[in-house]
């Protein structure tokens, strides 16, 4: 019996045919908010939100986590309701999930009790499609998407890719004018998501798919740029649409051809310049929200900076290919470095300040010592448990202080990486202890 893993998929060769021409307005995204009630302002994800998508086109949004890219998508599939603001689809206001829009999400989703028939069949049988065109259809969407002879398999039995692509059977049975997907490749391993970014293209470009329009979350600039016709960049906190960029190169596109690379770059420098701005410049707050960075990743990122060839200067781009790092990965260090104050970020650089170019020489007890000024300068929240540690007569507190504290600014769940990136910055600059069983914060080494 052959390895359903080792399958390779059976799609016609690549073609260079062009998609289907613009055509007329699929979505209308209008001054679309969403927020939470907190106990002293409300939690803005989005705010403002703006896009439009048209007939024959490939659309990414493009953020880091944080800047609402999946509950936009969650909106715009009628899965969540904005707070403020209105969606249109096919010129009809939207009003709960509509037909025509499908949605491939980033787990796979699958029942595991079914086979790849039954999975792909559950949407049409709970439409009310009945069992012999429930049938029909499936198995041709199974086919399309490079998975005939696996009709009987379960989820069990196949590879990631191949459960993904079970996921897009399932979203194509349906006929959809819209498909929304939510970073449906950032599970798979690199080899595997780009011949699926491929064969998908593949469908797209001959006109075999019932999709008239596609929008795609990602946090990955090259996979964005490789895909789509219009990139629209997220900013964070609240997210908004800040940026537009129309990528010109017709399918199939080459990752190594120096323009593809200029842009990348040039969609690099834009996101650095929005979501490291001035907000990092001007300082932190309280409730600001903090990336859960390790004082490993800052220090390794600090110590490539200073050495040849870069020589306390870099492009982020660079950096990032030649660490193989995602927006998600190499931001945050970054972030927190500025934070910090031994870094700067600006138009796709990161500049190592005198005091990071001052960290990079020191021994790892002098380099603790310097951290620990820094973070008791610079972060807020720090500071505010070395106080309330400082004053209470048993130098002791209980996380749910501070929890609760920033839990009035930020998500539950913003707040806990929050207060978990203090706790480790703190403990790698001795200026308070933490214990994770009894969730103290004290000022001595060891509990008694």
């Amino acid at each position: 019996m052959q390895n359903p893993k080792a399958a390779a998929t059976a799609l016609p060769p690549r073609t260079t045919a062009s998609p289907p021409r613009l055509g007329d307005e699929i979505l209308c995204v209008k001054n679309v908010s969403r927020g939470f009630h907190k106990a002293q302002s409300e939690l803005l994800v989005l705010d403002d939100a703006n896009l439009s998508l048209r007939e024959g086109e490939i659309v990414g949004l493009l953020g880091r986590s944080g800047s609402g890219k999946s509950t936009l998508l969650r909106i715009i599939a009628g899965l969540i309701e904005p707070t403020d603001g209105e969606v249109t689809y096919l010129g009809k206001p939207l009003d709960g999930p509509a037909k025509g829009v499908a949605m491939v999400f980033q787990t796979f989703a699958l029942f595991p009790w079914l086979t790849v028939l039954q999975n792909v069949e559950a949407g049409l049988e709970a439409l009310g499609v009945g069992t012999g065109e429930r049938r029909e259809r499936a198995l041709a969407a199974i086919d399309l998407i490079g998975l005939d002879g696996f009709e009987n398999a379960y989820p069990r039995e196949l590879s990631g890719g191949m459960r993904q692509r079970v996921g897009f059977a399932r979203a194509l049975v349906v006929d959809p004018t819209l498909l929304l997907m939510d970073e449906p490749f950032s599970a798979l391993d690199v080899l595997t998501a780009e011949n699926l970014r491929t064969d998908l293209l593949d469908l797209w470009t001959q006109g075999r798919m019932p999709i008239k329009s596609v929008l795609i979350v990602t946090h990955n600039i090259e996979e964005a740029v490789f895909m789509c016709d219009r990139i629209l960049v997220l900013s964070s906190n609240p997210g908004r649409v800040v940026g537009e960029t129309q990528v010109p190169f017709p399918h199939p596109r080459n990752r190594l051809d120096p323009a593809f690379r200029q842009l990348v770059d040039e969609i690099y420098a834009k996101m650095t310049a929005r979501q490291i701005d001035e907000a990092a410049r001007k300082g932190l707050e309280p409730g600001s929200r903090l990336p859960e960075v390790s004082t490993n990743l800052m220090a390794g990122l600090i110590e490539m900076l200073a050495a040849a060839p870069y020589n306390g200067r870099a492009d982020m781009p660079e950096i990032a290919r030649s660490l193989h790092l995602e927006v998600d990965d190499l931001f945050p260090v970054a972030e927190a470095l500025q934070y910090l104050g031994f870094a700067d970020v600006r138009e796709g650089d990161i500049m190592l300040t005198p005091a990071g170019r001052a960290f990079a020489d020191l021994g790892t007890q002098e380099r603790k010592m310097m951290f620990a000024d820094h973070l008791l300068k610079n972060v807020p929240l720090a500071a505010r448990i070395k106080k309330v540690l400082n004053e209470r007569p048993g130098h002791r507190a209980p996380r749910v202080r501070f929890e609760q504290e920033l839990e009035d600014f930020l998500s539950d769940g913003a707040a806990e990486e929050t207060l978990d990136a203090v706790i480790n910055w703190g403990r790698y600059g001795e200026i308070f202890s933490y214990n994770d069983k009894t969730e103290i914060f004290s000022l001595e080494d060891v509990e008694s």
